[in-house]
């Protein structure tokens, strides 16, 4: 995903209203999270599909990850050699 750029992909909620179309165009386009301010504050950020499932996907690896490192420094793991006979015997 692109990383926003904060002189263009900030914008408030009164100028997404009037421009919704626009502005869906320029995020499918751009690749780039539009975020959007309500009275001043950052209110939602919008994001392309695609860029939305990868960064979910990125996630998800991530926690999978935590996930296994937590359960090895618990004594959790299983050696490669063992593993590699648990899988050859099935």
């Amino acid at each position: 995903m692109q990383r926003v750029q904060l002189d263009k992909d900030i914008r408030p909620l009164s100028e997404f209203r009037a421009n919704v179309a626009s502005f869906i165009k320029e995020v499918q386009k751009t690749k780039r999270p539009l975020v959007i301010t309500q009275h001043g504050k950052s209110a939602a950020v919008m994001l392309d599909v695609a860029e939305y499932e990868a960064l979910v996907e990125k996630i998800e690896l991530l926690t999978d990850i935590q996930i296994a490192e937590t359960q090895l420094n618990k004594g959790k793991g299983v050696s490669h050699e063992k593993a590699r006979d648990q899988i050859l015997e099935k």
